[in-house]
């Protein structure tokens, strides 16, 4: 199966590049940028996905069967003061992806989020009814809604908290975070009344290469399996790695002022991923494990 991915250089991407030329697949890796991945057997393309005509000739010059879209804004905050710079990213470029596609008969897979949800009834399912809070939330749900209405073979794999590591990373995540707070000795205040069903970045790879391997057509959750607050995640993250849990304190959203504003408890039902597409993901204490294994073979 010949695979593009665009968003080769975030997070999911790179772990992308190191998954799919490993099952035997023909990769085209792009990303806006210099390529980050300097190892493997695949092909690496430059692609501005906010520009329509470079999006319709990359589409038509490699051919892919399937595209796994990572590409995103997806600061939250950023999102809500720079929403013009959003709405180009997390809608107008897959209305560009979704037009390649349709022209060239190629199958479609969408990263998504749990922030399309209100977070008053979670955990959710594929079938729940989005009512995002934020500017994010509202375009990826806007993003979705382009899938709806093509005429495209598209899947939607929707995650929550993306955490793991790579040696070129543009942004931390909030294990990485705690992690490098407690090694210099920083007292952290950390939520306790927000829910999450935290993912390890190999285990959301995973989980999209199966969508496009098993030519999955639909919404999927695609996510950890343990609903933790970020206190916990914290403590945890603590235990692992030996370090001083008694520099976090417990606090609730409202000591925060942020920008935008926060679903209190998503995290997702993994049932139909599991039973349609086999997805088995790590536990949270087995990610950290993981995390940890890297983090010493880049030390």
């Amino acid at each position: 199966m010949q695979i593009l991915i665009t968003g080769a250089n975030g997070l999911l991407g790179q772990k992308l590049v190191e998954l799919i030329p490993n099952h035997g697949h023909v990769l085209i890796a792009t990303s806006k940028g210099a390529n980050r991945n300097q190892k493997g057997h695949y092909t690496y393309a430059q692609l501005d996905i906010t520009d329509r005509d470079a999006v319709l000739n990359c589409i038509e010059e490699h051919k892919p069967q399937v595209i796994i879209n990572t590409a995103g804004m997806t600061n939250v905050d950023q999102c809500e003061s720079e929403k013009e710079a959003c709405t180009k990213l997390n809608v107008d470029a897959v209305a560009y992806l979704a037009e390649a596609c349709s022209l060239n008969n190629v199958h479609l897979v969408h990263l998504s989020t749990d922030f399309i949800f209100d977070g008053e009834d979670g955990p959710y399912d594929e079938n729940a009814q989005p009512n995002p809070l934020s500017f994010y939330g509202s375009s990826k749900l806007d993003g979705e809604k382009v899938l709806l209405s093509s005429d495209i073979k598209w899947s939607i794999a929707r995650t929550v908290l993306v955490y793991g590591i790579v040696r070129q990373m543009s942004r931390s995540n909030i294990i990485l975070w705690v992690k490098e707070s407690l090694e210099n000795e920083k007292h952290l205040k950390i939520v306790d009344d927000q829910w999450r069903t935290p993912t390890l970045a190999e285990d959301l790879a995973i989980g999209c290469l199966l969508i496009a391997e098993k030519s999955a057509e639909g919404v999927y959750n695609i996510s950890g399996k343990d609903l933790l607050t970020p206190y916990d995640m914290a403590l945890m993250t603590a235990e692992h790695f030996g370090l001083d849990a008694s520099l976090i304190t417990k606090a609730d959203s409202t000591t925060f002022t942020q920008p935008a504003k926060r679903p209190a408890k998503t995290g997702f039902i993994l049932d139909k991923a599991k039973q349609t597409l086999g997805y088995d993901p790590r536990s949270f204490k087995e990610g950290l494990a993981e995390l940890g294994r890297q983090l010493a073979l880049y030390s």
